[in-house]
C-alpha cells in the first residue's frame, strides 16, 4: 500500500510539473482509480478465516456486555426469562391469591442469575471460535445473515449447555431464584385440587439464558454484515466490505 500511495503522489507531481494544461479532474480520477484498484486486492483464505473469527469474537464480547449488564435480561423483552411454561399456571394462581409481588421478585432473581452467568460465558464461546476451519469461514462469509451464529449453535450447543449449566445453577442459587421457586411451588402445591408441579428450574433457566445469548450474538453478526460502522477493525472492514 505504501508503494501505491507513493505512486499516486508521483502521478500528481508529474501532472503539476509537466502538464499545466491537463484536466485536473482526470488527474484526481486516475489517482483515485489507483487507490481503488489497490483496495480490491483479493482476500486470502487466511484473511477470511481471521476475519470471521474476529467478527464472532467481537459479537460474543458485545453480547456478553449487553447480557451481563444490570437488567441485561430483565430489561430486554426479547430475551427476558419468565416462569417456565409448565409453571405459568402457578404464576397465574399465585397472582390471583395476592402473591403477584413474589412472582415479580422471582422473575427478577431468575434474570439476575442469567446476567451473572452471561458474564462468564465469553471463554466458552471463544474456545468454539478457535476451532473454526477455513472451509467453515468461507461458507459463513457467503451464507445467511446469521450463518456464523448458526455455526456456533451447531458446533457448540451441547458443550455450551454442559459448561453453562453449573454456572447457571450457581448463579440462580446465589440470587435466591432456586429457593424462591421452590417456595412458590410449595405454596402452589398446597392449594386444594391443583395438579402438583416440580419442573427442573436449572435446565429451563440454562437453556433460556443460552437462547437469549445466541439471539444477541445473531443481532451483533447482522450489524457487522450490514453496517460498516460496526466493523471496528481494519480486518473486519476488509473481509465484510468485500462481501457487500
Amino acid at each position: 500500500m505504501k508503494k501505491v500511495i507513493l505512486g499516486v503522489c508521483f502521478l500528481t507531481s508529474f501532472a503539476l510539473s509537466s502538464c499545466q494544461s491537463q484536466n485536473w479532474g482526470n488527474v484526481i480520477k486516475q489517482a483515485n482509480d489507483v487507490l481503488a484498484n489497490a483496495a480490491k486486492t483479493p482476500l486470502t483464505t487466511e484473511e477470511i478465516g481471521r476475519g470471521l473469527k474476529e467478527a464472532l469474537t467481537v459479537g460474543i464480547k458485545n453480547s456478553s456486555s449487553q447480557a451481563s449488564a444490570v437488567n441485561g435480561y430483565l430489561g430486554n423483552e426479547t430475551i427476558k426469562l419468565l416462569f417456565p411454561p409448565e409453571a405459568r399456571k402457578v404464576e397465574e394462581k399465585l397472582r390471583q391469591i395476592g402473591l403477584g409481588s413474589e412472582c415479580d421478585k422471582f422473575i427478577a432473581t431468575l434474570n439476575k442469575g442469567a446476567e451473572n452467568a452471561a458474564a462468564k460465558a465469553v471463554p466458552i464461546f471463544v474456545d468454539a471460535i478457535t476451532k473454526m476451519t477455513i472451509q467453515d469461514a468461507l461458507s459463513i462469509l457467503k451464507g445467511d445473515k446469521d450463518a456464523a451464529t448458526a455455526y456456533l449453535k451447531r458446533t457448540s450447543s451441547e458443550a455450551l449447555t454442559q459448561a453453562f449449566s453449573p454456572i447457571m445453577e450457581q448463579a440462580i442459587n446465589s440470587t435466591g431464584a432456586t429457593k424462591m421457586y421452590t417456595d412458590l411451588a410449595s405454596t402452589y402445591n398446597k392449594i386444594p385440587f391443583v395438579q402438583k408441579i416440580n419442573p427442573d428450574l436449572k435446565a429451563y433457566a440454562t437453556q433460556k439464558a443460552i437462547d437469549g445469548f445466541f439471539l444477541l450474538v445473531a443481532q451483533e453478526e447482522q450489524k457487522i454484515r450490514e453496517n460498516p460502522a460496526a466493523r471496528v477493525t481494519d480486518l473486519l472492514k476488509r473481509v465484510f466490505g468485500s462481501n457487500n
